[in-house]
């Protein structure tokens, strides 16, 4: 692997990177939050009864069960929250990512080396966590109580104002640090995979900027491929955590780390990968696609900022 990544034209601008970013995150969504709710329910369905069969047997079974049950509109439960958080949530990250990568610049036309687009990477996942961790627990919520067939929360605002009430801001707040153990790491592996990748897959004697589509397409849905294989165990915990009972877990993470190790072995902390990994490719890809077009949309509006 090369040791630098080769430069993109235009310098570096958080600004651009913030709009960009947050178009990206809507194409992201709409692609890929029915997979989101399949995973968010076989990370958190009970364990089942002995001589019973689980709620679902896998992927495929939780897709099939909640269209048939719910419909269309069954896998889109719970949309409301990430389209409203996704959207500044990807602002905020890309522009994170620009503002990592600037800091690191001495001159415009530094060219970073791969440890230095993992740090910028790193960096967008702390800024991404401050809008990411109420987001999450919200829609952690919606989705379960969607499949549990209890109805408690009347929608994403409702659900906010009933934790507010019940446990304050810390109760909003709840699996933060889990989602900043999953996202600065998982966030410094995506953005490197993706300027790697588009390094790589660049024409000899070509700029990166004038990559073709199924290039992006590609690159980028690789780079949720390896964002995730990084994510997926904390991301497990942080959705068993965000959707217990209050009082549950006393010691935090560590409470339901042991528990599931204990009960359900190492490999529960894979759980949902196939949904993850389904939904990664596409749902990446769209994001990235969409960020170059709005990023070149931008750049012939206001080509000197």
């Amino acid at each position: 692997m090369a040791e630098k990544a080769k430069p993109s034209q235009a310098p570096v601008s958080p600004v651009k990177n913030f709009f960009a970013g947050g178009f990206g995150g809507v194409c992201l969504v709409f692609v890929g939050h029915p997979l989101d709710t399949i995973k968010v329910r076989l990370q958190t369905q009970p364990a089942a009864l002995p001589g019973q069969p689980p709620l679902y047997s896998g992927t495929f079974d939780c897709f099939k069960k909640t269209l048939v049950k719910e419909g269309v509109r069954g896998l889109y439960k719970g949309m409301a929250a990430p389209i409203v958080g996704v959207t500044p949530m990807f602002a905020v990250c890309f522009f994170g990512f620009g503002l990592g990568k600037k800091l690191q610049q001495k001159t415009p036309d530094d060219i970073l080396t791969y440890p230095q687009l993992f740090a910028a990477g790193m960096l967008s996942g702390v800024f991404t966590t401050a809008i990411m961790a109420p987001g999450e627990r919200i829609k952690c919520l919606l989705q379960i109580q969607a499949a549990s067939g209890e109805i408690k929360y009347g929608g994403p605002v409702d659900c906010a104002k009933q934790i507010y009430r019940e446990a304050g801001i810390r109760g909003v707040y709840k699996g933060t640090v889990l989602t900043l153990m999953r996202d600065v790491p998982a966030s410094g592996m995506y953005f490197m995979t993706y300027e790697w990748l588009k390094s790589v897959l660049t024409p000899e004697g070509q700029s990166v900027s004038d990559l073709s589509v199924p290039r992006i397409l590609f690159a980028g849905g690789m780079a949720g491929i390896f964002n995730w294989a990084v994510g997926i165990p904390p991301d497990v915990l942080k959705s068993r955590f965000q959707t217990a009972p209050p009082g549950k877990y006393p010691n935090g993470f560590r409470d339901v780390l042991r528990e599931l190790i204990r009960e359900e072995g190492v490999m529960s902390l894979y759980k949902g990968f196939t949904a993850v990994m389904i939904r990664a490719f596409p749902a990446n890809a769209a994001c990235f696609l969409g960020f170059e077009f709005a990023m070149k949309f931008l750049n012939w509006l206001a080509p000197s900022h």
